[in-house]
């Protein structure tokens, strides 16, 4: 299977013997990485043949939390942003953070509001975000008055 790779640490896949393609647990009999961008190669053994792992294409590959490479104080993975409750400075619920959107110079927090169409847009920056709290299920936000 080609992978085309969305971890910030592509170097993981070289030492790793086991990965999720969605619920299936899968081993990993072989990995060549090859060019820039990286484009990965992995060969499955419950699916030795390119016929049979087809049917994975479109999947996404997942470690297991425990396996996920550690981060620096104030970094987090986008899966424990995605469904923090986002509370303004005064403790009013905002709503919950449904996407993390990759801009190129900032992230930017999707939030959806209760009863409303228009998401909540956050930009991730400490001037804005004041708190992460990932045990808490929460983010402190000081946003610009126009909002």
């Amino acid at each position: 299977m080609r992978i085309i790779p969305l971890t910030d640490f592509p170097e993981r896949f070289q030492a790793m013997q086991e990965v999720y393609v969605g619920d299936e647990l899968l081993h990993i009999d072989s990995v060549q990485v090859k060019g820039t961008p990286q484009l990965i190669r992995m060969r499955f053994r419950e699916y030795p043949v390119r016929e049979q792992a087809a049917r994975l294409t479109g999947r996404y590959l997942t470690v297991a939390r425990e396996e996920a490479m550690p981060l620096q104080e104030g970094q987090y993975y986008t899966f424990d942003i995605v469904g923090l409750a986002v509370f303004d400075m005064d403790g009013k619920l905002l709503g919950r953070v449904a996407e993390v959107l990759q801009t190129g110079s900032n992230d930017v927090y999707a939030v959806e509001r209760e009863g409303e169409k228009a998401q909540l847009l956050v930009p991730a920056l400490k001037s804005v975000v004041k708190e992460i709290n990932i045990a808490a299920g929460r983010m402190v936000v000081d946003m610009p008055e126009e909002i």
